[in-house]
C-alpha cells in the first residue's frame, strides 16, 4: 500500500514537471516559427497529450472491449471540457481569439453531434454500432481537420519570425522530454491508483469511470493548468478542443477500423452531456465582446461534471 502511494506521488511531480517543460519548449516554437499557441496546441501538444488515451483505446479494442474504448474516448473529452477547461477557467479567465470562438470551438461541436449520429445508427442498417466504415470516414474527416491547421500555420506564418531565447533542439528537447513525461507520469498514477482502489475494494465500474477516464486525462489536466497559469489561453483552449477533436476522429476511428465497435446507448447521457457542455463553452466565447470564459462560468462546468460524477456513482451502486 505504500509503495503505490510513493509511486503516485512521483507520477504527480512528473506530470507537473513534464508540463511545464513542454509548455514553455511549444511556446518557444511557436514564437520562432511564428505560428500561434492556438495552432500548437490543437496539434504537437494535443496529440501529445492524448497519447494515453490512443494507448489505452487501441489495446482495448483489439481485446474487444467496446465499452472501454467508448468510455475512455466519451470519458476523457468530459473531462477535458468540464474538469480541465473548468478548473483552468477558475484559476484565471480564460479568453481566446474571435477565430477560435467562431472556428476551432464549433467543429468540436460538430464532430461530437456527428459521433452521437453514427453511434445510434443514423443511417446504418446495423442499428447502434461503428463499423469500419464508420471509422474510414471519422479518420478522413481528422485529415481534413489537419488540413484546416496547416492552412492556418500557412496564413500565421506570412509576417517574418520572431526570436526565440531557445535554441531549435532545446525547444523539441523540452517539447519530446515534456510529452514522454506526461505519458509516464500518468501511467504511473492511473496504474497505482487502480491497485490502491482494488486493495480498498473499489468496484472496477467505478474505477473505470472515475480513475481511468480522469487518470488519460491527466496529461491535458496538468498541461492546461500550467498553460493558464502561465498565461497561455490558446495553449490551454486549443490543448482541451484539440485533444477532444483528436479523441474522436483520430483514436475512435483507429480503435473501430482495428475492430468494430457495439455502442452501448448507455453512452448517450454521456455524449449529450459532452454536447451540451460544448454548446455552453460556445455559447460563453461568443456572448459579449471579450471572446471570454469567466470564472463563473468556469465553475458551472465544474459543478455540473461533479453532480454527474456523483450521479453515476449512485446509479452503479444501486
Amino acid at each position: 500500500m505504500f509503495i503505490p502511494i510513493i509511486l503516485i506521488a512521483f507520477g504527480f511531480i512528473a506530470l507537473v514537471l513534464a508540463a511545464n517543460w513542454l509548455v514553455d519548449g511549444s511556446s518557444a516554437l511557436a514564437r520562432k516559427y511564428n505560428v500561434s499557441d492556438l495552432v500548437i496546441g490543437l496539434t504537437i501538444v494535443a496529440f501529445g497529450t492524448s497519447a494515453p488515451e490512443l494507448v489505452v483505446s487501441i489495446i482495448a479494442s483489439t481485446n474487444n472491449h467496446s465499452d472501454l474504448v467508448l468510455g475512455n474516448i466519451i470519458g476523457s473529452n468530459n473531462f477535458n471540457l468540464f474538469i480541465i477547461l473548468g478548473l483552468s477557467g477558475m484559476l484565471f479567465p480564460i479568453s481566446v481569439k474571435s477565430s477560435t470562438a467562431w472556428r476551432e470551438i464549433p467543429i468540436s461541436l460538430i464532430i461530437t453531434i456527428l459521433l452521437l449520429l453514427i453511434a445510434n445508427g443514423f443511417g446504418s442498417p446495423k442499428g447502434a454500432y461503428i463499423g469500419r466504415l464508420d471509422g474510414i470516414i471519422l479518420l478522413t474527416l481528422f485529415f481534413v481537420f489537419l488540413y484546416y491547421v496547416f492552412t492556418q500555420i500557412k496564413k500565421e506564418n506570412n509576417s517574418p519570425t520572431q526570436n526565440s531565447t531557445y535554441s531549435a533542439l532545446k525547444m523539441w528537447s523540452l517539447i519530446t522530454i515534456g510529452l514522454l513525461g506526461l505519458i509516464l507520469g500518468g501511467q504511473l498514477v492511473v496504474t497505482n491508483s487502480v491497485k490502491m482502489a482494488n486493495h480498498l475494494g473499489i468496484s472496477e465500474k467505478i474505477i473505470g469511470l472515475t480513475i481511468v477516464a480522469a487518470g488519460t486525462s491527466l496529461p491535458e489536466l496538468v498541461t492546461s493548468i500550467v498553460a493558464a497559469v502561465k498565461k497561455n489561453s490558446d495553449i490551454a483552449v486549443g490543448n482541451v478542443i484539440g485533444s477532444n477533436v483528436f479523441n474522436i476522429l483520430l483514436i475512435l476511428s483507429v480503435s473501430s477500423i482495428i475492430k468494430p465497435i457495439n455502442f452501448n446507448p448507455n453512452f448517450n447521457t454521456d455524449l449529450f452531456l459532452l454536447t451540451g457542455g460544448t454548446a455552453f463553452l460556445l455559447l460563453a466565447m461568443i456572448s459579449g465582446k471579450r471572446k471570454t470564459l469567466d470564472r463563473w462560468e468556469a465553475a458551472i462546468l465544474v459543478v455540473v461534471y461533479i453532480a454527474y460524477t456523483v450521479y453515476l456513482i449512485q446509479r452503479i451502486a444501486q
